[in-house]
């Protein structure tokens, strides 16, 4: 069963910086991975922890922002590779929304077929927001896909996303593999009634 997404809320950490590619949000050597189960652990590692595994203190790992649900972000957010295992890798880690000036193409593409709403706001206001996080990181941000409007601290913001993708957050039809799962009986269905077969 797919779930609708038409509002979000949660607290929002900072991930400051124009042009984060795929590689820094998930290092290549995860990319042998079978399965994207714990993939979530693996966010932004290399940025995260030193080569022994030792803590660098990156903004994600700060007890202000454990639970965080919305990353607030620059320009050029997902760019580099295309690799399906960045956007998996944000969400597995338990955010629902990147907020950011811009976004790659395929990073885009990948990050709202899991359903992950990437917001697009101007620079200034992605600033403003940020302060308001470093400042009152307890905020309760609400995003309203249906409205296209991002509120915290008592300020509406509006957003921009691609028609398409709202309009699929809104049916629940954002997961074209969940869609396919869902309908297997009218696959199998339609399967049983065609001239010929597929092994």
């Amino acid at each position: 069963m797919i779930d609708p997404i038409k509002v979000i809320k949660g607290q929002a950490v900072p991930v400051p910086g124009d042009d984060i590619d795929t590689d820094r949000i998930i290092p290549a050597r995860y990319l042998k991975c079978v399965t994207f189960d714990g993939l979530g652990e693996a966010l932004f590692y290399d940025e995260r922890y030193d080569g022994e595994g030792n803590p660098k203190g990156h903004t994600i790992d700060e007890d202000k922002y454990k639970g965080a649900k919305i990353i607030l972000s620059g320009n050029n957010f997902g760019c580099g590779s295309s690799r399906e295992h960045a956007p998996q890798s944000i969400k597995r880690a338990g955010f629902d929304v990147v907020v950011a000036e811009s976004f790659a193409e395929i990073f885009y593409g990948n990050s709202t077929t899991l359903g992950i709403v990437c917001a697009k706001m101007p620079k200034d206001e992605i600033a403003e927001l940020m302060q308001l996080v470093q400042e009152k990181p307890d905020t309760e941000f609400v995003v309203d896909v249906e409205k296209r409007t991002l509120t915290a601290n008592g300020k509406e913001y509006n957003i921009e996303m691609r028609e398409g993708a709202r309009s699929a957050f809104l049916d629940a039809t954002y997961d074209s593999l969940g869609m396919l799962l869902q309908g297997k009986d009218q696959v199998a269905e339609l399967e049983n009634s065609l001239p010929y077969d597929f092994q």
